[in-house]
C-alpha cells in the first residue's frame, strides 16, 4: 500500500484573491490528490493565501472525504477542530452579534517551541511544516516586501522585516521539496 503524501501552503500575508487564482489553486490541489496521492494538507495561519487554500481544500473535502486538514500553530495562534467548530462559531457569533465563520481542521499540531519561541516563531513553524511535507505550494513573489515595522512599540525607528514566505521558499528548495509556485503558473 502506498503511503499518503503531504502538502503544505505558504504565501504572502496580503494578496489579491481572484476567481482565476482560486481556480488555479483548486486545479493544483486536485491534481495533487488525484495524481500524487496527497491526502494530508498542512496550514499555518495569518495569510490570505492560507485562507484561500483552506477554503479550496475544504470544498474539495466534499468530493474527497479522506482529506485531512492539519493546522500547525505557533506563538499567539490557535485553530478550531472541526468537531468543535459549530460550537465556537455560535459563541463568537453571539458575542460579536454577527455571523462568525472559523476555519476548521481535523488536527492541530503545536510546534514544540510554541510557548517559548520569540517573535519569529512562525519561521520555525514553517520549517516544521516543510520538513513534514512532500509538496509545498506557494504564492511567492520574489519582489514582495513586507510593511516596514517599528523596532518596538515605543521606538521611533523602523526596519524592513524579511518575508516569511521568502524564508520558507528558500528552506523548501534547500530541503529539496517539490515546490509549486501558483503565482508563476
Amino acid at each position: 500500500m502506498q503511503k499518503h503524501k503531504t502538502c503544505s501552503f505558504f504565501g504572502h500575508r496580503k494578496i489579491e484573491i481572484t476567481e482565476e487564482l482560486k481556480q488555479k489553486v483548486k486545479e493544483v490541489i486536485e491534481d495533487l490528490i488525484v495524481n500524487h496521492n496527497v491526502l494530508i494538507f498542512l496550514f499555518g495561519s495569518r495569510s490570505d493565501f492560507d485562507y484561500l487554500c483552506h477554503l479550496v481544500v475544504t470544498e474539495l473535502k466534499e468530493k474527497y472525504p479522506n482529506i485531512i486538514r492539519k493546522c500547525y500553530t505557533c506563538r499567539s495562534e490557535t485553530c478550531t477542530l472541526e468537531s468543535e467548530r459549530a460550537y465556537w462559531e455560535e459563541i463568537y457569533s453571539h458575542f460579536k452579534k454577527e455571523k462568525v465563520t472559523l476555519l476548521g481542521v481535523e488536527e492541530e499540531v503545536e510546534h514544540k517551541t510554541k510557548y517559548t519561541s520569540g517573535r519569529a516563531s512562525y519561521v520555525e513553524r514553517n520549517q516544521a511544516m516543510i520538513n513534514d511535507s512532500d509538496y509545498c505550494v506557494f504564492y511567492y513573489d520574489e519582489n514582495y516586501q513586507p510593511e516596514m515595522r517599528k523596532y518596538s512599540k515605543r521606538s521611533i525607528g523602523y526596519y524592513q522585516p524579511k518575508s516569511g514566505t521568502a524564508l520558507a521558499h528558500a528552506y523548501a528548495k534547500q530541503k529539496k521539496k517539490i515546490v509549486i509556485n501558483v503565482r508563476e503558473q
